[in-house]
């Protein structure tokens, strides 16, 4: 290629970049309407999404000059939003993690962001959407993009999906246990109630897709006004091992916190042995056991509880 094209392309290149970066609203002062430029809201956005690391680690992911993201993490600790603790095998280094503060700073620049481009995605044909992530999962490919994406995307429920929920409960849980109709019953109970009294404020639906196909689900309710409780936790068989359930019940715990929460609690039953490891590894404690006869089998019902 002759360097006259090369140089045409390149501004083209740079064309496209002036139109996103307008486009997505970068080039105000505060991203989303929030207090937060773009650097330091991406850098919330990595606190609120990692546990415990580490400035080094954020500065080689995200390409930060170390001095550059040392002055971002101090106002947030000046600001209430972070805080610094050594890790327990190197008192060197210090782990990051977002306060309460930090974490409810996040929730409403993450929301902003969730419905500017959902209302950007809303306004084109099914075909152009999925022309646009094509083309956009290209631009990531191409130029070198970080880690492999997940296999999944995750998003609010929607009319169709508590369906999709109740059928595949039962029919996963009848052919790997041998669960009868009344389980069946009480997923569809437990959907009907979310359904009808669903608040948005303190709750929250998680449906995981993959190429349009539901895959795997989460739900928070409130308990009471310092509990949360972790619901219908779903994956499919074809999603296991590729992280969806320890996501799902990530993305719960940080709703709940954001959300006011004090404890996240679940039931569950000692014969979900995956769910069970999960939660364990996750830091849930089993606080209470129940055997009991109902789905068609003698089972043993379990509490998990889990701080926030």
């Amino acid at each position: 290629m002759d360097a006259e094209m090369l140089d045409a392309r390149a501004r083209a290149v740079r064309r496209f970049n002036r139109f996103y970066t307008q486009r997505i609203g970068v080039l105000k002062e505060g991203l989303n309407d929030s207090p937060f430029p773009l650097a330091e809201a991406r850098v919330l956005y990595e606190l609120a999404h990692r546990d415990d690391t580490t400035a080094t680690g954020l500065a080689r992911d995200l390409g930060l000059d170390a001095g550059y993201l040392s002055r971002i993490l101090g106002g947030f600790e000046q600001r209430g939003l972070l805080t610094r603790r050594p890790a327990a095998d190197d008192a060197r280094r210090s782990l990051l993690t977002l306060t309460r503060a930090g974490r409810k700073a996040f929730a409403p620049l993450d929301k902003a962001s969730q419905r500017e481009f959902t209302a950007v995605l809303g306004a084109l044909a099914e075909g152009d959407q999925r022309t646009l992530l094509d083309a956009m999962a290209t631009i990531e490919r191409l130029l070198g993009g970080g880690p492999a994406r997940e296999p999944f995307v995750l998003r609010p429920h929607r009319i169709g999906d508590m369906g999709w929920v109740v059928a595949s409960h039962a029919t996963l849980y009848h052919r790997e246990f041998g669960w009868n109709h009344e389980f069946e019953a009480l997923v569809a109970e437990i959907a009907a109630k979310l359904i009808l009294s669903f608040d948005p404020a303190r709750e929250a639906s998680w449906i995981a897709e993959k190429d349009g196909r539901q895959i795997g689900s989460a739900f928070v309710v409130r308990d009471s006004d310092e509990v949360a409780r972790l619901r219908l936790v779903l994956v499919e068989p074809e999603a296991r091992g590729t992280g969806l359930g320890r996501r799902l019940v990530r993305e719960a715990e940080r709703f709940a916190r954001a959300a006011g929460y004090r404890k996240m609690t679940l039931w569950t039953n000692n014969v979900l042995l995956a769910a069970r490891a999960i939660y364990a590894s996750e830091g849930y404690a089993l606080v209470a056991e129940e055997p009991y006869h109902k789905f068609g089998c003698d089972l043993v019902g379990e509490t998990w509880d889990k701080p926030l």
